[in-house]
């Protein structure tokens, strides 16, 4: 096993942009508004881009290859995780996911928790984290009386900051941002509205889940651990993922779990993951790699910025 890139897939968005071509060299034309990086879905399915695996598929790598490669804890289970980068020229559709139990009742699927780690904010970039001064009753109203941005709970964003999107807490990415989306493995979206665009809503649906007691919480203040040549913290933890964050000014010493995998997302920075006799993979910003429950141990080094997300 060694750390396993994956070829970008790239969506065309009406609200899509062009500023993920500031960090990559094979940007299709058109509004790119996603880039699914490490995906096992019906919906994107990733196709390995380095190594001897090159040209296979992820679903087939895991058929071959899944304790190996996911650890033991993932034996026999699909894959649970979808690593994005999200690029916003206008601002997507305010929205809320529901949780694993109404999707799998109603969409035969997961739910969708997911979480936002800003790469890149212009000023005075927004998002748009939960709801203010509603309830479900209220904001039904609203809906019907096209009121509903009055409840919005906008914030101002900067680059590093993150929040924790659990399901059922409305969200939506203003202009001008590009995210990096560590979610389930999961594709359902309700839209609330959609700022005048001639798309479907699912407003009944989206009722049924939202929880009005879900509030933002930026987590990328958290504070930061400091050790020789890194510093690190955990941005957030559920039951679904945790994302831990490396300022990596140097080397960074890790070895893989047996047990479980990992995936790192570098959003800052370059740098080089050394293993096994000093095997080298580069990494840079914008790319996300999977470490192999079996890899064994492997040093990040470099000056770079790196979440490392994981069940």
């Amino acid at each position: 096993m060694y750390p396993i890139k994956f070829e970008n897939l790239y969506y065309n968005k009406i609200w899509g942009g062009r500023d993920l071509k500031n960090f990559r060299t094979n940007l299709p034309e058109g509004n790119i508004g996603e880039s699914w990086d490490v995906s096992c879905h019906p919906n994107g399915m990733s196709i390995v881009a380095n190594g001897k695996f090159k040209g296979k598929s992820f679903a087939k790598l895991i058929e071959e290859y899944g304790i190996e490669l996911l650890g033991k804890n993932f034996e026999n289970k699909k894959f649970p995780l979808l690593i994005k980068l999200i690029n916003s020229k206008e601002k997507l559709s305010v929205q809320v996911h529901p949780n694993d139990e109404y999707s799998r009742i109603n969409e035969n699927s997961l739910g969708k928790t997911e979480a936002w780690y800003v790469v890149d904010a212009n000023p005075g970039a927004k998002l748009i984290v939960g709801t203010i001064d509603c309830d479900k009753e209220i904001f039904e109203k609203a809906i019907k009386e096209e009121k509903t941005e009055k409840y919005l709970n906008e914030i101002e964003v900067k680059k590093g900051d993150c929040f924790l999107i659990n399901s059922g807490l409305i969200h939506a990415i203003g202009e001008g941002v590009i995210i990096a989306e560590i979610q389930q493995n999961s594709d359902i979206t309700y839209r609330i509205y959609d700022y005048g665009r001639p798309r479907e809503l699912h407003i009944d649906r989206a009722l049924d889940v939202i929880n009005f007691n879900l509030y933002a919480v930026n987590c990328g203040n958290n504070k930061l651990e400091e050790h020789i040549g890194y510093s690190k913290n955990i941005l957030c933890s559920s039951e679904y993922f945790t994302i831990e964050k490396y300022i990596i000014n140097g080397e960074l010493a890790e070895e893989s779990d047996i047990n479980k995998f990992y995936i790192l997302t570098c959003v800052d920075g370059k740098g080089i993951i050394k293993y096994k006799n000093d095997i080298r993979v580069d990494i840079s910003k914008g790319e996300s790699i999977l470490i192999p429950a079996t890899l064994g141990k492997y040093i990040i080094s470099g000056d770079l910025i790196v979440l490392k997300s994981y069940i």
